[in-house]
C-alpha cells in the first residue's frame, strides 16, 4: 500500500510516498531495510518509479519516493531548478527520514536512482558512509560527457542558444524577476536541454501527472559540473549498474568508468536498450528482476552480519 508521507530539507518540506514491506522476508534482529528513491533530471516522483517501488516492496524492504525541493508537490523556490547539489541535500534529509521510520534498520539503507538521479545516489552513497547498497540504472555519470553528447546530436548552435537563456535568466535572478524558464525536453531542432531523436516521446511515455516540461535555464550551466564519475571511487557500497547501452541522453562509457572505479566493487547488467526502454516491457522486467536478486543477496549478507 502506498501512503503518503513528508520530510524537512534544509527548512522546506519535501513530499513522498512511502511503501510498507509486504514480507519479513528482509527483516533482521534491527528492522527491515528502507529504498530511498529520487527521480530524474526535471522529473517527478509519479514518473515511472512507483512500478520499482512495488517490486522492492513485495520483496521485503521498506520503500521512501520522494519529489526534490521546487519539484511535483513538494514545496520550495525556485520551481524546476535543476541543480544537483540541492537534489543530493534532498538525498541526504531522505536517508535521515528513512532511518528515523519505525521498524527501520538504519544501517540498510538502500539509495535507488535512474537518469538524473542514478548519478546522484554515488556521491550522496560514499559521503554518507553508512549506505547498505546502491542501485544506478541508466545512469548521468558524467554531465561534461552528456553536455558533448548534446553538442553531437544538437550542433554548437543549440549549446550557444542553451548558454544565452540560462544567462538571461541568471540576470534576471540578480534583478529580482521571476524564473526564465525554457523545456526539459523536446523534438530535436527545438530549444529544450534535450532534444535527441525520440526523447520526447519516450519523456511523455512514463511522465506523470505532475510533470511540468520546463526548467530554470540556468541548470543547464550546472549540467557539466554535474560528474558522479569523480565520486565512485570513494563509494564503499556495493553497487548494481544498470547499463543502457543505447543510451543517447545519459553516455554509457560514463557508467561503465563508475563500474570501474567503484571503491566496493560493482555489479554490472547491461541491456541492449535505450534510456527510455528500461522503465516499460521486457527491459523494465529484466532490470527490476535483477534490482531485486542484487537486494535480497546484499541486504540478506548485511542482516546476518
Amino acid at each position: 500500500m502506498v501512503t503518503d508521507t513528508a520530510f524537512d530539507s534544509h527548512g522546506t518540506r519535501c513530499e513522498a510516498w512511502s511503501l510498507r514491506a509486504g514480507t519479513d522476508a528482509l527483516t533482521g534482529p534491527r528492522g527491515r531495510p528502507c529504498v530511498v528513491m529520487g527521480h530524474g533530471f526535471g522529473a517527478t516522483r509519479d514518473a515511472g518509479l512507483l512500478p520499482f517501488a512495488e517490486r522492492f516492496a513485495a520483496a521485503g524492504a521498506d520503500v521512501l519516493v520522494f519529489d526534490y525541493r521546487g519539484y511535483g508537490t513538494s514545496a520550495g523556490t525556485p520551481r524546476q531548478d535543476v541543480d544537483h547539489r540541492r537534489h543530493r541535500q534532498d538525498y541526504h534529509a531522505a536517508i535521515a527520514h528513512a532511518r528515523g521510520l519505525d521498524g527501520v534498520d538504519p544501517e540498510r539503507i538502500v539509495l535507488w536512482g535512474s537518469s538524473y538521479s542514478g548519478g546522484h545516489v554515488v556521491p550522496v552513497a560514499a559521503a554518507d558512509g553508512r549506505v547498505a547498497a546502491v542501485v544506478s540504472q541508466g545512469a548521468a555519470m558524467d554531465g561534461l560527457a552528456a553536455l558533448l553528447e548534446i553538442g553531437r546530436y544538437a550542433g554548437i548552435g543549440q549549446l550557444l542558444r542553451l548558454t544565452g537563456h540560462a544567462l538571461r535568466d541568471i540576470a534576471g535572478a540578480v534583478a529580482g524577476r521571476g524564473p526564465h524558464l525554457i523545456p526539459v525536453v523536446g523534438p530535436p531542432g527545438s530549444l529544450a536541454a534535450i532534444t535527441a531523436e525520440g526523447a520526447e516521446t519516450g519523456y511523455r511515455s512514463i511522465m506523470g501527472p505532475t510533470f511540468r516540461n520546463e526548467m530554470c535555464a540556468r541548470g543547464a550551466l550546472r549540467i557539466p559540473l554535474n560528474r558522479p564519475v569523480t565520486a565512485a571511487a570513494r563509494l564503499r557500497a556495493p553497487i548494481l549498474v544498470v547499463v543502457a547501452a543505447g543510451d543517447t541522453i545519459a553516455p554509457p562509457a560514463a557508467v561503465r568508468a563508475v563500474a570501474a572505479r567503484a571503491g566496493a566493487g560493482a555489479e554490472v547488467l547491461e541491456l541492449d536498450c535505450g534510456h527510455f526502454d528500461i522503465y516499460t516491457g521486457e527491459m523494465f522486467a529484466r532490470s527490476a528482476a535483477a534490482q531485486v536478486t542484487f537486494l535480497e543477496r546484499t541486504l540478506r549478507v548485511t542482516a546476518a552480519a
